[in-house]
């Protein structure tokens, strides 16, 4: 994914296209945006060629798309869109009950800004879209970063706060470990997210600390949401982190957008109750 896809996104007034076959689906999703985003524009669709005849119309400020449509798929819709004049940076997200598995064997394209799990339901869907086009902080929410390199480590800690997001910074996991261990057993486990980079000069990895965290202390992922920074840019290697419990990837370098998108979506969706993020 590259950096610029996240370019331009803020906006008053979105113009949000909703590609899906289902007449009853698009207007689901339609209803729930406008009722959780007030000004949003929804523009519905069908299919490519219908998506491919609005964006001639006008710009839109993100596409929402499931995989299977009825002339063709989500990730030719993608591509659709970033050859359409004007749209290169728009995000694209795959809605599907698929998403996870094809996200564990990275099959999604590089046109594919970001993915979402249908089977969290529409009111959070609502909330991560809202992450794009109308990010709002989230007062008191703690991250738990580890990072060994302080130039990276000053960067990212900048990001994070300038998102109105505390920031509890360790350079190794063994520390890490330490803070969380004074914690375990309480209600309040001592931060709301953790972030780490996977490869450390400790003698633990970002592996090592996400196989603590979900079989040790026995935090879920709603529990304690994990995202992992890595530039490994080999698949395997990223399913591997995935199917070991990370909530899902940052990949490096580092975007400012998309890792506070994908923060505050993960801080968000952990706070929604269980049959609301389940209800579809």
């Amino acid at each position: 994914m590259s950096s610029h896809d996240l370019r331009h996104l803020a906006s008053t007034a979105p113009r949000i296209m909703v590609v899906d076959g289902s007449k009853l689906v698009r207007k689901l999703i339609g209803d729930v945006l406008t009722r959780e985003l007030a000004d949003a524009v929804v523009v519905p669709c069908a299919g490519i060629a219908e998506a491919q005849a609005a964006l001639a119309e006008g710009p839109v400020d993100l596409v929402t798309t499931s995989l299977s449509l009825p002339d063709g798929d989500g990730i030719a819709l993608a591509r659709a869109v970033r050859e359409s004049a004007g749209q290169a940076y728009v995000p694209i997200i795959v809605v599907s009950g698929d998403a996870q598995s094809h996200l564990e064997s990275r099959s999604f394209t590089e046109d594919v800004t970001d993915y979402f799990d249908k089977g969290l339901g529409h009111s959070a869907l609502a909330a991560f879209i809202r992450g794009y086009v109308q990010p709002q902080p989230i007062p008191g929410a703690r991250v738990l970063y580890v990072e060994d390199s302080k130039v990276v480590a000053l960067a990212t800690k900048r990001m994070l706060e300038r998102a109105g997001l505390s920031v509890l910074h360790f350079i190794g996991v063994e520390e890490a470990l330490e803070f969380l261990e004074t914690r375990r057993g309480q209600d309040d486990i001592g931060a709301d997210l953790v972030l780490t980079d996977v490869y450390l000069k400790g003698a633990l990895s970002g592996n090592d600390l996400l196989e603590r965290l979900r079989h040790d202390f026995g935090h879920g992922k709603r529990r304690l949401p994990v995202l992992v920074m890595t530039g490994d840019a080999n698949a395997h290697n990223q399913s591997a982190l995935l199917r070991a419990g990370a909530n899902d990837l940052v990949l490096k370098p580092i975007e400012e957008r998309l890792l506070i998108t994908k923060t505050l979506f993960q801080l968000r969706l952990s706070r929604l109750p269980e049959q609301a993020a389940l209800d579809a």
